[in-house]
């Protein structure tokens, strides 16, 4: 049942450059848009998750910075539910102006094979932009739990199979499927309980009605160093700068990697001039030292990736998490 998880598909973080600029999947430019004539009004990036998650936090410190490079305000438009297929239809079937984009995520990618029947497809019907960040996940606990390192964890998940519960932001989400693959790799068997986001997941872990929860560490390393959760692991293969204190799971579990991405995406018939503008826009943001901090401090590292690699990107984690939902056996709720 395991999937042994690789780094995501680019195969390593690269940092910020501006690479190639031919595009992926663009219908042609029309005459009535060019470099210099866009964006003339507000920018709007939809985020398929709730206030306070990863792709939320990343969005909502991207924004300023690109409002600074194009001359626009960049707006974040919360569109939650079905495991972020709202949000991905609506920005699917969005004009393919320029104006409406989406902040990708690898709920995205699952959600291609978790549900069987979607109103659009991630590969076919969007644009890549640039993949803006990576992040590992954090294996956080109540700081009330009796485990206080992973190995102490899975000794209680095996001598309590079952009856130690962990929270995520739904079915076949990727904190729910980097759980399962933790469970099958560890040899232990854990609850689910789905949670229609990680915020209140995150929520109930503090308040002490769960023991564990995977998250990207934008959500979560804040409340680590707040002091209302625990970190035990982080899923990178070497320890991150992001938390250098907090040893990696794959040192209890080997070979147990599994890492997170956030990136920019428009409807396919986007002009290409426009997503190549929007691409440079994304790398000439990333390369602000305040947001890069700032990410970083959240817990995201920094790429910005062109959109022929980003493509690339989103093509095999397709593939990738195809097989993670079929040997899971996770179902869309």
């Amino acid at each position: 049942m395991g999937v042994p998880m690789q780094r995501i598909a680019t195969g390593r973080l690269f940092p910020v450059a501006v690479l190639a600029t031919t595009l992926f999947s663009v219908a042609p430019m029309p005459r009535a848009f060019g470099a210099d004539t866009f964006p003339s009004r507000p920018i709007r990036i939809i985020v398929s998750s709730a206030p306070g998650s990863g792709p939320d936090v990343i969005a909502r410190l991207l924004g300023p910075s690109l409002t600074a490079v194009l001359g626009q305000s960049v707006v974040v438009d919360n569109r939650t539910g079905a495991g972020g297929n709202i949000g991905g239809e609506l920005a699917a079937h969005a004009a393919a102006d320029g104006y409406t984009l989406l902040m990708a995520t690898a709920n995205h990618a699952i959600g291609m094979s978790l549900y069987s029947k979607l109103n659009y497809d991630l590969l076919r019907d969007f644009s890549a932009i640039s993949q803006l960040a990576a992040t590992p996940y954090l294996l956080v606990v109540n700081p009330g739990f009796s485990a206080k390192s992973v190995s102490e964890l899975i000794v209680v998940a095996k001598r309590r199979p079952a009856a130690v519960n962990y929270g995520s932001g739904g079915s076949g989400s990727p904190p729910h499927l980097a759980t399962e693959v933790f469970c099958s790799m560890a040899g232990v068997r854990m609850t689910h309980v789905p949670f229609k986001g990680v915020t209140p997941a995150l929520a109930d872990l503090m308040a002490g009605r769960l023991e564990v929860v995977f998250s990207a560490v934008p959500a979560a390393l804040p409340l680590v160093k707040a002091g209302k959760l625990r970190a035990l692991g982080i899923s990178s293969a070497q320890r991150s700068a992001l938390a250098p204190e907090v040893p990696v799971i794959r040192d209890a579990v080997p070979g147990y990697e599994v890492l997170g991405w956030y990136g920019l995406i428009a409807p396919t018939r986007t002009p290409g001039v426009v997503v190549s503008r929007l691409h440079t826009a994304a790398v000439q943001a990333l390369q602000f030292e305040e947001l890069r901090q700032k990410l970083l401090a959240s817990g995201a590292e920094p790429l910005g990736t062109g959109p022929v690699q980003f493509a690339g990107v989103l093509r095999n984690e397709v593939s990738r998490w195809q097989q993670a939902v079929r040997e899971s056996g996770a179902r869309a709720e």
